[in-house]
């Protein structure tokens, strides 16, 4: 999943012939998951068509301050348009609109959006080779940079003049490839690797039957996607889950018991900045596994268990550079019980979730939690969905970094 997945990207297109090539940028964004709006000159609309954009866009494109339909004028405001979109990418970006914008100058629906944009502005110019280098463009480059809008620079090739040289628009592959980088290298979890386990843990008693839990693997996901969404490496072990995801920066590893999860905490964590174990790992392992499946033959069966590997504690002792995050689901004297783990596994947060709280817990949406840090800081939460407490972990993790 790219790192623009579902964000609002509305697009910008001014009067240059290199408008041809937005359908092709529409559509990637559109792959790569994002939701496309397309505002344009009404001059641009010489280049490529509104048709064309709005099939591939899936959304109606805007030109003009209203649409006549009936003799019944509908406004189209800038104003929505702009606090709408997540990111705003002015592609092509010609020399006219370009001075426009750093001169403030708001003579149709493209540049009075970008006055009311909130959101990151990227812009990526088109023109012949000598307007290019310019003064006067290179000034608009200049100040439009000073105002926090980013350039994607033109490359050198062919142009419609017939000149070779620079000024030529990225590509749209090079658009996208610039974007997604640029946040990524914002993003305050760059250059992080975190370990995350996520799941049950099922405990063979026979090829047939296991011990498990109720853990649906939920909690750790929106954890995996939050951390990637904020720019980190993630290595996600898991148990046996319906969940899935699907994000580049998430390389997950399946397992099935307890041992095996212990084995691959232990193969990634030295290398890892971060781990978070939210996986519900077995207590419990039967000591004997039978090899074929137990017949029903009697009406009573026994089975002896023997404890499986801490994994937790485990690596709470041999952690050195590394910020360790567990889980403590109670049913009674939930606070003391989390700090006395949080104390006995040397770990440096703690998230208490209560079976006592409805709404948290196993299987669920939402969850409802309690974090508390190495420095005895408990901080409540209200019950939330567990993306969110994804988010408002990651955000505690960060603030505890960069303490």
């Amino acid at each position: 999943m790219s790192i623009i997945s579902g964000k609002n990207i509305l697009l910008g297109i001014s009067a240059g012939i290199a408008a041809y090539k937005t359908a092709s940028l529409v559509r990637l964004f559109v792959k790569a998951g994002a939701n496309v709006k397309v505002v344009m000159t009404p001059a641009s609309k010489d280049f490529i068509t509104p048709l064309t954009l709005s099939t591939l866009s899936k959304h109606p494109v805007y030109s003009s301050f209203t649409n006549d339909e009936d003799d019944n004028a509908v406004w189209n405001s800038h104003v929505d348009l702009g606090l709408w979109a997540d990111i705003f990418i002015i592609a092509p970006a010609t020399a006219n609109t370009l001075s426009k914008m750093a001169n403030g100058i708001c003579d149709n629906l493209l540049l009075a959006t970008y006055l009311s944009a909130k959101c990151p502005v990227y812009f990526a110019p088109t023109m012949d080779l000598d307007m290019y280098k310019h003064e006067s463009t290179l000034r608009s480059f200049s100040v439009l940079k000073t105002y926090g809008n980013i350039m994607i620079p033109a490359t050198s090739g062919e142009l419609a003049s017939g000149l070779v040289g620079e000024g030529r628009m990225a590509e749209p592959e090079d658009i996208i490839q610039f974007i997604e980088n640029d946040i990524l290298n914002k993003l305050p979890l760059k250059g992080k690797k975190i370990l995350i386990t996520a799941g049950p843990t099922y405990e063979a008693i026979d090829p047939v039957r296991f011990i498990g839990n109720h853990s649906s693997g939920k909690m750790g996901f929106e954890i995996a996607k939050a951390s990637a969404n904020l720019g980190a490496e993630v290595i996600l072990i898991t148990g046996p889950t319906h969940e899935n995801v699907s994000h580049s920066l998430i390389h997950i590893v399946p397992v099935v018991s307890a041992e095996e999860m212990y084995n691959a905490t232990h193969t990634y964590f030295k290398e890892t900045d971060v781990a978070i174990l939210s996986a519900a790992v077995a207590d419990f392992k039967p000591k004997d596994v039978a090899n074929q499946k137990i017949k029903k033959i009697v009406d009573t069966l026994t089975l002896e268990l023997e404890k499986t590997k801490d994994i937790l504690a485990s690596l709470g002792t041999i952690k050195t550079h590394q910020f360790l995050v567990g889980f403590a689901l109670e049913t009674h004297n939930e606070v003391e019980n989390a700090k006395d783990k949080l104390k006995r596994k040397n770990l440096n947060l703690i998230v208490l979730n209560s079976l006592n709280d409805s709404g948290a817990g196993f299987k669920s949406d939402t969850n409802k939690v309690t974090f508390i840090n190495d420095k005895n800081q408990i901080t409540e939460y209200p019950l939330k969905s567990k993306a969110e407490v994804a988010k408002d972990l990651l955000n505690e993790i960060i603030k505890q970094l960069d303490a």
